[in-house]
């Protein structure tokens, strides 16, 4: 090597050392036995540079042949001149030598190590998630499945608690890396994607209102003392802490089989539900609250003993609302006319005996309990029949969909609309309003669909022949006959437009659940409302339309900040509902519930969705009901109702002796 020159000395001396197998931390030392320092240095750079452009010299494990190792070098010593390297023998990086020297060309392989983000930096920045359009409008042009598909992991962790999505454990995060700021209801933050922040403000938002807006209700009381407008006030707070925890548990009945099988999302279905529930609740409520304020306890069995009667209906909106916001809490869904009739019931057995319970009347409710549920079965039982009957085995299923749609939507409208309007004046004229109504929505489903699914109903038209488009294969099980589904684009059509159908059965789930169970909370605070103004032997007690909108608003704000709890455990228990099955129990569940409303039923909307649910079930065979998630629900049924009677009489206990000081 000494008759070389410094390129051919450094070109041999690399490879001898190549061939030797010397380590990596080894080549310093080595350089320096068999050169002079001026070029040992230069070289030491130059091997400091090299491994910078991508040239990998691991020779312990011999990963590059030596003809590698020459084209390398040889390609390095063409692009790079070795008498600029002399002038970086100070260079302690190539980083600096690059810099120092930005007239030097580059080699064109240069390799880039992989910059990975730190896993602190991920914890800092939330992933962004587009936002979704509030309005439940589906897009379909860019999506296989053309029904929406709501990720309800999304929310259905949002506490952390003691589970934790996947994500979360992948990147080993923990409840307390997170920001100072997302400490205030995380959940509900998450639940929406929404800052901690405006979860904040919203919370803040109905919490002041809530205390503000019974100053300006005429309900309060006009011309009345001090006391009086003071207990008045305090009894319309616990009617609304009854309507807060109605929102948070039983809203869910009507949105939960939507989100879960993705027909919404759970900002739409919080949206929908929040202007539908409100609606029922002013539109139907009035027919319901007359059975909960009289039709249960005896007034007469009170007479001299209006403060415990105002107790009485007090503790029962208090226990009712404590059990509702514990099951709500752990996501329990529990029923909330179970609630508020045990309530009522035990305080009257405690405090009024056997006498002071309507029993004929508490008989008729209590059947209701066991009819409603068989009722929505067999509803939604013929409902999903006809489905797969007319739809499944139709030779085109797409198209039968789509004609389908107008005709249910006309039925159901035309349904809403004629329990919404007053039938006392004129049963023609209520009638033509409730026809026009449902004309006009049908009217809009069919354009709608048309626009949404025209390319795909075009498709289905001109390859209706196809054996694998139309072919439907039926087996004959009798009544429970098995046909089986659509598939390819006769698929994307039925769930597209069962899609659409499935929003508007649960805005007519909404709307029916509002109207009824919006009493729950109504019908004592309208009673302790008029023990204060007129005494509890009032031949009759008129409910104003602000005490109804009082009540809406309550369900809507329970709804806005504890509902996704529950939708999310319904959510994820109904797995196996599809739009087609989601929309038969929603519309049978919807339509009893309507249909109870306009007698003056006070059914549970809990048990007849689960006995819609448990139709369904039959349609597609007897094995398909899950026993044992009915079992739970029936279970925490069972419970609800001793929990409330218990209740009610400590929280009449403790009133009583309260207002002993205060009257």
């Amino acid at each position: 090597m000494e008759g070389e020159d410094g390129d051919g000395r450094i070109y041999s001396l690399v490879k001898m050392l190549m061939n030797t197998g010397a380590s990596l931390q080894d080549w310093e030392t080595n350089l320096y036995k068999h050169a002079d320092n001026g070029w040992a240095d230069d070289l030491t750079n130059r091997v400091s540079t090299t491994s910078y452009i991508g040239l990998n010299l691991d020779v312990a494990n011999h990963t590059h042949s030596t003809v590698q190792l020459d084209n390398a070098l040889k390609s390095y010593q063409d692009m790079t001149p070795f008498s600029c390297l002399p002038c970086a023998r100070s260079t302690t990086s190539p980083d600096a030598f690059l810099l120092r020297y930005p007239h030097l060309r580059l080699l064109k392989c240069r390799h880039y190590e992989p910059q990975l983000p730190k896993i602190e930096n991920l914890m800092l920045r939330p992933f962004q998630v587009p936002t979704r359009p509030y309005l439940p409008i589906l897009s379909l042009r860019n999506s296989r499945r053309t029904h929406p598909c709501a990720n309800i992991s999304s929310f259905v962790e949002a506490e952390g608690g003691k589970e934790q999505n996947d994500e979360a454990i992948h990147l080993g995060t923990r409840q307390e890396d997170a920001k100072p700021n997302e400490e205030y209801l995380p959940g509900m933050a998450q639940a929406f994607n929404i800052s901690s922040r405006t979860a904040s403000a919203i919370a803040i938002f109905i919490a002041f209102a809530a205390l503000t807006l019974p100053f300006f209700m005429k309900s309060l009381g006009q011309g009345v003392g001090v006391k009086t407008k003071f207990l008045s006030y305090a009894t319309l707070l616990f009617g609304f802490y009854m309507a807060w925890n109605i929102g948070a548990n039983d809203v869910a009945n009507a949105m939960g089989t939507s989100v879960g099988s993705g027909a919404l999302t759970l900002r739409q279905a919080v949206v929908t539900a929040a202007i539908l529930e409100f609606s029922g609740a002013l539109l139907m409520g009035t027919h319901v609250t007359g059975t909960m304020q009289n039709g249960i306890l005896v007034a007469n069995m009170f007479q001299g003993k209006d403060t415990l009667l105002f107790a009485g209906l007090l503790s029962s909106l208090a226990s009712a609302g404590t059990w509702l916001q514990v099951a709500s809490y752990y996501g329990w869904p529990v029923s909330t006319t179970h609630c508020i009739v045990g309530s009522m019931v035990g305080f009257g057995l405690a405090y009024g005996g056997a006498g002071a319970v309507f029993w004929t009347s508490l008989a008729r409710v209590a059947s209701s309990w066991v009819i409603s549920p068989v009722m929505g079965a067999l509803v939604s039982f013929l409902v999903y029949k006809c489905i797969r009957r007319f739809v499944y085995s139709a030779h085109n299923p797409g198209q039968a969909a789509a004609a389908a749609a107008p005709i249910v939507v006309f039925l159901g409208v035309t349904g809403i609309s004629f329990a919404a309007f007053p039938l006392s004046k004129s049963f023609p004229i209520a009638l033509a309003q409730a026809l026009g109504c449902g004309a006009v929505g049908a009217v809009l489903v069919y354009n709608l669909i048309r626009k949404q699914l025209g390319h795909l109903l075009e498709k289905s038209a001109s390859s209706h022949s196809e054996p694998q488009e139309s072919t439907t294969q039926t087996k004959n099980l009798g009544l429970l006959s098995d046909v089986a589904g659509p598939k390819g684009t006769q698929l994307e059509i039925v769930y597209g437009v069962f899609g659409y159908m499935q929003v508007l059965s649960a805005c007519f789930m909404s709307f029916a659940h509002g109207g009824n169970d919006v009493s729950n909370a109504i019908g004592p605070l309208a009673g302790a409302l008029s023990i204060l103004q007129g005494g509890a032997s009032s031949a009759e007690i008129v409910i104003p339309n602000d005490v109804l909108a009082w009540g809406g608003f309550g369900i809507v704000a329970g709804l806005l900040i504890w509902g996704y709890r529950v939708i999310a455990t319904i959510g994820k228990k109904i797995t196996e509902l599809t739009p087609t099955r989601g929309f038969a129990a929603e519309f049978a569940a919807a339509s009893v519930v309507l249909f109870a409303s306009k007698l003056a039923l006070p059914i549970s909307a809990t048990h007849t969705l689960v006995g819609a649910v448990m139709g369904v079930g039959f349609a597609r065979g007897l094995n398909s009901v899950r026993a044992e998630t009915v079992r739970e629900i029936v279970t925490s049924w069972a419970v609800t109702i001793p929990v409330g009677a218990s209740l009610a009489v400590l929280y009449t206990w403790i009133l009583t002796k309260l207002l002993s000081f205060i009257l």
